[in-house]
């Protein structure tokens, strides 16, 4: 704000029109004498700041020359374009031609009042006056132009902005921009001239500028701006021709401010056109070795469809990906439909042919300051002298993307020497890729657990992934250190290792203890870009005790103390377009574990699973909309005279099923009171969790944009989730009463009949962190599934 001592000094309004001049009443009464006369020299008065020689500079005329008027009239206008004076006046004495200036004043200082909705950092970048620079009329409406704009970018269209000059002492001025922002300029209405097939509100959903409502508080969406105007039109046209308006055309697109300067009316008017199917598919191919004939599998779409400029486009892509994947790296694959507005049909024709030939000439690296160069190299599809090709370019950006290390990613090209060289830089910004991480879960069972973890994923810029991660309630302790190379000995080999501890006391719905310590030995390599093999061994330590007098017979069985040594391995097919918040793909992951190979434990262990992402985008018209499909499967079966420990069974609820306690599904020991053996002696016995053999999950989830805060940041998700457990596995069985005696104990859940729940969640991007929390309520269950109402995560990096 202004300094109150300000108000002492002379101020005016800011009036272009007194500070403007005319030439030609500077010079026009002027009467120059007879011609031919000559300048004996030139005179500059009035100058303060600025040296008589810097002013003679600037002018046309010069000691000698004659009093020539168009020359004169020159000079003067040059004098004034430099901006450095505010008043210029050209007088002749004699032979003697002298030139009065008056400065322009110098900017003291810059303030902004009034204004709340932009920031002073923010105007000072927009405006072109600076402190310490020459106060110029022309630059001052400028700059108020350039504020006001701002203002127009927040849907401030009512603000209105004031210069006001503050003289000080040694010609000199502040510059204070009075703003009164206004309110707010929403949009009150959008309408659709010329739409018939679709209506207003199908038209109203594709756009993302909305009408202004009482719940839009968190988002922009209902704020008037021109350039989102613009992107709605090009919505409207790819939505056309997604349907099968091939002519669609968009006349116009505006907004229309009401008399009261508070809301706007926005108005787009279409011509839609008729609405084309499909007819004729063909391919022509010019590419050596390839006959059209050969390419027709690769035709995605179908005679009769409505036409869909979107998957006509996506289908030439991945022609053309396929093609290069296949050894032609500069197969081009161009669609061209041609129209039958009789019949309403559209021909389309993939012409396949071969594009220029271009290669890698030099790659560079830059804005890494931290990731070395040779991370970011090993992740590209080519190096110096390899072809380049749209297809590499995509798969370079989207492999850095994955890293994860960095904020954005562009990979550019520039001519090389030759024209078929090109230069090519991975231009990257980087992101902390340190994580600590705070979650927990509740459950009747267990109450509040809580865990935290602290993971550098490119320790010293290396790629290297370490961790330290722990998780600390009262039933339950856990430690695990953690590292990875993605890259071992700069190979195609991904190698670590986990040392761990876990203590788990479950006495609150299982009565034992159970304990873990060992290591894992990790090791994977790539066969292609999908297609992926994992190998670990891993070496525990267990010890199952804190039985008490109500312990189960299965868990009293195993006791004690064993070792596990256990090979496994998982071969992972993976075609999503990223790891993280994947839109669109699959993945599907075959792998099993050998127990065997010295220690107590000997079985067989084979496990499934696949997931599936289906974008909504054509149907919602938002690219945030996507469904997910999983579903995994396992066995385990035994061999030799191993322990049959429960802990290595499968485990239904959680993770795996939403809305039950980890393992909270599937067999149990049914707990009982019985006197039925020893009369006058009563026996207890509680439920204890068994796991099973035999274990199947499906679930369904749809992730999308919540109504009223997806401008925060905050994804919604609804899912249902199925699956069973069974196959009782362990080393004896007591559900006889008549040889098991008072050991006899019953099992419950032990059923391949399915558990399903069903619920809803969301994941906020939040200041403080990663927010995650999930509502799970179960539909189907067994009598005696332990369920869990809610679980929720929370993680911040750094």
């Amino acid at each position: 704000m202004l300094p109150v001592l300000l108000a002492s000094k002379a101020s005016a309004q800011f009036d272009p029109k007194r500070h403007s001049h005319s030439v030609e009443r500077n010079i026009a009464s002027e009467d120059w004498g007879p011609k031919g006369q000559r300048i004996s020299a030139i005179e500059v008065h009035g100058n303060d700041r600025i040296e008589a020689s810097t002013v003679l500079s600037y002018m046309v005329v010069r000691t000698g020359d004659p009093f020539n008027q168009d020359d004169l009239d020159r000079s003067l206008k040059t004098l004034y374009a430099t901006g450095l004076f505010k008043d210029v006046t050209l007088h002749r004495s004699g032979d003697v031609l002298q030139v009065q200036v008056v400065e322009n004043p110098i900017v003291n200082r810059i303030v902004f009042e009034g204004n709340h909705a932009a920031k002073d950092e923010d105007l000072r970048k927009v405006i072109s006056l600076r402190p310490r620079a020459v106060f110029s009329s022309e630059t001052t409406m400028a700059d108020r132009q350039k504020i006001l704009e701002v203002y127009a970018q927040k849907a401030r269209y009512g603000a209105d902005v004031t210069p006001q000059i503050i003289r000080l002492a040694h010609n000199r001025v502040d510059v204070v921009f009075q703003i009164t922002e206004g309110p707010q300029t929403l949009i009150k209405k959008i309408s659709f001239v010329g739409n018939k097939f679709f209506s207003e509100a199908q038209l109203a959903s594709v756009v993302s500028s909305k009408e202004t409502a009482w719940y839009r508080f968190f988002s922009s969406s209902d704020e008037y701006n021109p350039e989102r105007l613009r992107y709605d039109a090009e919505l409207l046209r790819r939505f056309y021709l997604a349907n099968g308006f091939v002519d669609f055309e968009m006349i116009n697109a505006t907004g229309e401010m009401s008399p009261d300067r508070k809301s706007f009316y926005v108005t787009f008017t279409i011509k839609e056109g008729p609405r084309y199917r499909l007819g004729k598919l063909d391919i022509r191919s010019s590419l050596r070795h390839v006959p059209a004939l050969s390419l027709r599998k690769y035709i995605e779409l179908f005679p009769n469809q409505w036409y869909d400029g979107n998957a006509v486009q996506h289908n030439a892509t991945d022609m053309e990906e396929t093609l290069q994947a296949e050894g032609h790296p500069f197969a081009v694959v161009r669609p061209s439909i041609a129209r039958n507005p009789e019949k309403h049909v559209v021909n389309l024709l993939f012409d396949v042919s071969e594009g220029p030939r271009m290669y890698v000439e030099r790659l560079d690296i830059n804005g890494n300051t931290i990731t070395q160069d040779g991370v970011i190299r090993r992740q590209l599809p080519m190096t110096e002298g390899d072809p380049y090709t749209p297809m590499y370019k995509k798969y370079a950006k989207q492999a850095l993307q994955d890293l994860g290390y960095f904020k954005s990613v562009s990979i550019d090209q520039s001519q090389g020497s030759a024209p078929d060289k090109v230069n090519v830089s991975a231009n990257v910004v980087e992101k902390p890729t340190g994580e600590f991480s705070l979650g927990g879960g509740y459950s009747t069972d267990v109450g509040i657990i809580g865990n935290m973890g602290l993971k550098q994923h490119n320790l010293l810029g290396t790629g290297v992934d370490a961790g330290l991660s722990g998780t600390m309630a009262y039933y339950e302790r856990q430690a695990d250190l953690s590292i990875t190379d993605p890259f071992f000995l700069n190979r195609n080999l991904v190698a670590g290792a986990d040392i761990f501890y876990i203590n788990n006391r479950y006495q609150t719905y299982q009565n034992y203890s159970e304990g873990r310590y060992g290591i894992t030995l990790r090791m994977g390599y790539s066969y292609t870009n999908h297609l992926s093999q994992s190998w670990n061994y891993t070496l525990t330590r267990r010890h199952i005790g804190g039985s008490w007098s109500e312990t189960s017979w299965y868990i009293l069985d195993q006791a004690g103390t064993s070792t596990l040594s256990q090979i496994g391995t998982t071969l992972m097919y993976d075609t999503r377009d990223r790891r993280m918040l994947p839109h669109k793909g699959y993945v599907i992951r075959a792998g099993g574990d050998f127990a065997g190979a010295g220690g107590d434990e000997k079985y067989v262990r084979g496990k499934f699973d696949a997931a599936y992402y289906l974008p909504l985008d054509d149907l919602m018209g938002n690219h945030d909309w996507t469904v997910e499909f999983k579903a995994g499967t396992g066995y385990l079966a035994d061999w030799g005279n191993g322990r049959h420990d429960v802990i290595d069974n499968f485990y239904l609820g959680g993770s795996n099923l939403r809305g039950f306690l980890d393992g909270g599904a599937g067999p149990r020991s049914v707990g009982q009171t019985s006197q039925t053996y020893f009369p006058g002696q009563a026996i207890h016995s509680q439920e204890d969790l068994l796991g099973g053999r035999f274990i199947y999950t499906g679930s369904a989830t749809v992730n999308f944009p919540m109504p009223f805060a997806s401008g925060m940041g905050i994804r919604g998700r609804g899912f249902v989730d199925t699956g069973s457990l069974a196959g009782v596995r362990v080393k004896h069985l007591y559900t006889n009463p008549a040889t098991d005696g008072y050991k006899y104990t019953a099992i419950s859940g032990d059923t391949l009949t399915p558990r399903v729940s069903a619920g809803a969640g969301f994941s906020w991007q939040s200041p403080f962190g990663l927010l995650n929390i999930d509502c799970g309520i179960p539909i189907i269950r067994s009598r005696n599934d332990r369920t869990q109402l809610l679980r929720f995560g929370f993680g911040q990096q750094f």
